[in-house]
């Protein structure tokens, strides 16, 4: 085992708070409160599947299968994929097991020195490049070939290359976009914000006006997810910077930053409810579910989650691109997430996997994954937004809008740290809570801005250096 890779597994072992997503990641299926995943797949052709037969392959073997799609539709649209794949092949025998996205993250990087890991799994995209840069999972260009590489969008497959080699297998994307609810912006006569200072402005509005029971904008700060770097990361990309520099060392002392770290201390501070300086990402995104938080940043997962606890507020949720710092900016994606599937190299039956990957591909068990949690997923293979049967949904036809915005915004952004193409380093930057304690002690410990965010600048590259 290399150097670099003891020296990542002990730091893992430390390690125990994992990557909350997204969802929106963060979100859900039918989002109940409960946990926010992302996933899943697309469709190879029935060509494929026949010409192996054709060939005599028979696929066998044990295969354990790690995902996070941890709620009903999804789980149940990936469970019937799996049952059809293994009826298939009656030779393969497919288990499978769930796990949030911080449990999964923690369970591979603490089993990977004994080998505790899948066959097969879904990653989040820095994940992905941990994984790549400790060689656990394995180059699929081949199967991607075999899918038609054309076929896939450009940006993903590029998001998961490092040194030529692509690692891993596009499922879905989405992007974070700013949400709002209509009839509040009506009721204080405002106009959707397209700039920090406007959504400041509209936020604290809202929150005089409706005397604690809606709040402007919560901001989660908790310590046990990514959410206060993911804020922070919004505000500082379209101050047209970054997180990372060029040669890959943390930035949290640039001006920009430090005034996004003030933004988002005066934003909570004045439109957030104090408990959100614990919050995780299935916190803050049941806020906006239940009507409780008026502006809120996430993906097409939002919609499910308002359809299934405030189906009542359906009418009036909407979005909009990200904020801009100076008006009349160009108002662009800043965080997408690509959500993969990886093959892993300790494997004994990556054949198998990877068929199961083409498998997932076919258009009846691909569109159905993507309709369990409609305009939450879109298609990894651009030509699928054009089926009849993926357009048809009736979810899909109402926010015909809103998941054109946030297509435009998948075509924009990269996963944060991403900007300059996929690093270890961001990954750490994400994983380690360390913009979240900065937060809190800015914000408990009335710490000045500028010390703790140097403070916690100098603890990244610290974590950086076991990397190199």
């Amino acid at each position: 085992m290399k150097k670099k890779t003891k020296q990542y597994l002990t730091m893992a072992l430390a390690i125990t708070m994992g990557v909350g997503l997204l969802q929106g990641c963060k979100n859900n299926d039918t989002p109940k409160p409960t946990n926010p995943s992302e996933v899943q797949t697309e469709g190879s052709s029935k060509e494929t599947q026949s010409s192996r037969e054709e060939a005599d392959t028979k696929l066998s073997g044990d295969v354990t299968f790690w995902h996070s799609f941890s709620q009903g539709p999804r789980l149940e649209t990936i469970q019937k994929a799996a049952d059809a794949f293994t009826e298939a092949n009656p030779d393969v025998h497919m288990t499978i097991e769930t796990f949030s996205w911080a449990d999964f993250y923690t369970k591979w990087t603490t089993g990977l020195a004994s080998k505790n890991v899948p066959d097969l799994s879904t990653a989040l995209p820095n994940h992905v490049v941990e994984m790549i840069d400790v060689e656990a999972i394995k180059p699929l260009d081949d199967l991607i070939d075999r899918i038609g590489r054309d076929r896939f969008a450009k940006a993903p497959l590029e998001e998961m290359t490092v040194d030529g080699k692509c690692y891993a297998v596009p499922l879905y994307s989405h992007a974070q976009v700013m949400w709002y609810r209509k009839d509040l912006l009506e009721k204080y006569d405002l106009e959707v914000p397209t700039t920090w200072d406007e959504l400041y402005d509209a936020a604290t509005k809202i929150t005089k006006g409706e005397n604690g029971a809606v709040y402007g904008c919560s901001v989660p700060l908790g310590t046990n997810d990514m959410m206060a770097t993911r804020y922070l990361n919004f505000y500082v990309r379209t101050a047209g910077s970054r997180l990372l520099n060029d040669d890959n060392t943390a930035n949290l002392t640039s001006p920009e930053v430090i005034d996004g770290i003030n933004y988002w201390v005066k934003m909570y501070k004045e439109n957030s409810p104090k408990d959100s300086i614990n919050f995780n990402v299935l916190d803050q995104a049941t806020m906006y579910y239940n009507g409780t938080n008026a502006f809120d940043f996430n993906s097409g997962f939002h919609i499910g989650g308002v359809q299934t606890n405030s189906p009542d507020l359906l009418d009036q949720i909407s979005c909009a691109p990200m904020p801009t710092v100076k008006k009349g900016d160009e108002q662009k994606g800043v965080e997408t997430s690509n959500i993969p599937m990886v093959v892993w190299e300790s494997s004994d039956t990556q054949d198998v996997s990877e068929a199961f990957i083409e498998f997932m591909y076919q258009p009846e068990y691909y569109i159905p994954f993507l309709r369990s949690v409609p305009v939450g997923m879109l298609p990894a293979l651009p030509e699928i937004a054009e089926e009849k049967e993926f357009l048809e949904d009736e979810t899909i036809k109402k926010f015909q809008r809103e998941m054109e915005v946030i297509s435009k915004a998948v075509g924009e952004g990269t996963a944060i740290g991403y900007e300059n193409g996929p690093v270890p380093e961001a990954g750490l930057l994400i994983s380690q809570g360390i913009i979240e304690n900065m937060f809190q002690d800015i914000i408990i410990n009335d710490v000045p801005v500028e010390e703790a965010a140097k403070a916690a600048e100098d603890k990244l590259n610290e974590q950086f250096k076991s990397l190199s």
